[in-house]
């Protein structure tokens, strides 16, 4: 019986583990997205890397939105930056080759309609095992000064 419950606790531990990992991580700032969006890709920038894409997700939902009928606007304005780090990603990689997965690393920010002086930074919560990977993006989001 205690083998059974020792089980059921360890699956229930697993799967908050696992939740908690998929949780996009938010920032929420005052200002303008352009000068927020400015602001992220210096400091983006400022770790010697470079933005490899800008998707430009705000632009895309709208655009394809009234091609299925939608009609609720999700963003005023909505990107998200992607970008590598060789360091963090040889190490990431080295502890498991699957973490390929993770790569490249993005940054979304966005405004919701009717508030665009409420800017929401969001990046994907990386496993536990990753945690230096979450502090790397943490300190980019840190570092751009709102």
């Amino acid at each position: 019986m205690l083998r059974k419950v020792s089980a059921v606790l360890f699956l229930c531990m697993a799967a908050l583990t696992a939740h908690a990992a998929s949780e996009p991580v938010v920032t929420v700032v005052k200002g303008r997205f352009d000068e927020v969006r400015g602001s992220l890709v210096a400091a983006i920038e400022g770790q010697g890397l470079v933005i490899t894409y800008t998707a430009h997700i705000g632009a895309m939902l709208d655009r394809t939105g009234k091609d299925i009928g939608a009609t609720k606007q999700i963003y005023d304005q909505a990107e998200s930056l992607e970008f590598c780090s060789a360091r963090v990603s040889r190490q990431m990689m080295e502890a498991n080759a699957a973490n390929i997965v993770y790569c490249p690393y993005t940054i979304a920010i966005y405004t919701l309609p009717g508030k665009p002086d409420v800017v929401h930074l969001a990046y994907r919560r990386p496993p536990p095992n990753l945690n230096f990977v979450e502090k790397f993006l943490k300190d980019i989001v840190a570092d751009a000064k709102f």
